[in-house]
């Protein structure tokens, strides 16, 4: 069992993480940091986490295992906060959506990168965020990457994969290259999707969405997102977003060609196929 674990940042994904920590007996002890001491106080009382630091020092002295839980954009901060603290031995991983990034704001910090620092993202969420929508099952049958480093030790990678396989998740492996060009392709860009039909609906006709039906619904549930976390995704995985909005750009367009041209035939050849692919996703 871990003796202590602190986790920064107590949003969706920080506060899930807790409570399947809890859940499934790995920590003695978890802790949870950050700047608001009004909402870490509520995510105590909810039993969350059993107590709350708002400084650096008392929360990560004596932790076995630091989770950074907060938007990507502030990884630099956060690891020259709590890097004077640090234990030799202590592992710090995080569940940030980037991973090229993540690596080098703890370059900045650290210099040499510490083979205790092992960088993973789980493929799981809501479009809620705070702890408010907290689900000690966010994990389970959920992938998590990770993305370890040159120097990690094996025994090192080994126990952070314990602890995300202990809370029902799967985990794979990638280099930070990868796992930034796949997961700007299949969960980056639906996301900068989502926003932009909103934004188009407003500016076309904001009472629109008083008759939007479930598709709609469905297809821009994602758009309720955290702004800052994806405001920090954009710019720290700004090549791979950009490439495949463009890309995703030629896919609309030959579609738009196909409904001007009246091509029954290509329109339903494109729908067959993506009919076809999504069902199988599905089982």
């Amino acid at each position: 069992m871990i003796e202590k674990v602190c986790i920064i940042g107590v949003g969706l994904i920080g506060s899930s993480l807790a409570k399947a920590l809890k859940n499934t007996d790995q920590a003695k002890f978890i802790c949870g940091y950050g700047r608001d001491a009004a909402r870490l106080k509520k995510a105590k009382e909810l039993s969350i986490i059993d107590e709350y630091f708002t400084e650096p020092k008392e929360a990560i002295i004596n932790s076995d295992i630091v989770i950074i839980a907060t938007p990507v954009g502030s990884y630099e901060k956060v690891l020259g906060e709590i890097k004077p603290y640090l234990k030799n031995d202590t592992l710090v991983t995080d569940v940030g959506s980037t991973k090229r990034s993540v690596i080098e704001a703890a370059e900045k910090v650290f210099g040499n990168l510490p083979n205790t620092f092992i960088p993973a993202h789980p493929i799981a969420g809501k479009e809620k965020s705070g702890f408010e929508a907290c689900d000690g099952e966010l994990f389970v049958n959920k992938k998590v990457i990770i993305t370890p480093l040159e120097n990690n030790d094996d025994e090192s990678i080994s126990r952070i994969q314990n602890m995300w396989e202990k809370v029902g998740s799967e985990v794979d492996y990638m280099t930070p290259e990868s796992h930034d060009e796949l997961l700007g392709m299949t969960s980056h860009l639906p996301h900068m999707l989502a926003f932009s039909l909103m934004d188009y609906l407003i500016s076309q006709n904001p009472s629109a969405s008083i008759y939007a039906a479930g598709g709609f619904k469905d297809f821009s549930r994602i758009a309720s997102g955290n702004a800052v976390m994806w405001r920090d995704i954009c710019m720290n995985n700004k090549d791979e977003i950009i490439a495949h909005i463009k890309g995703y750009q030629k896919s609309l367009s030959a579609l738009s060609e196909a409904i001007d041209n009246e091509d029954m035939e290509k329109l339903e050849s494109i729908f067959s196929s993506a009919k076809t692919t999504r069902d199988s996703w599905l089982g």
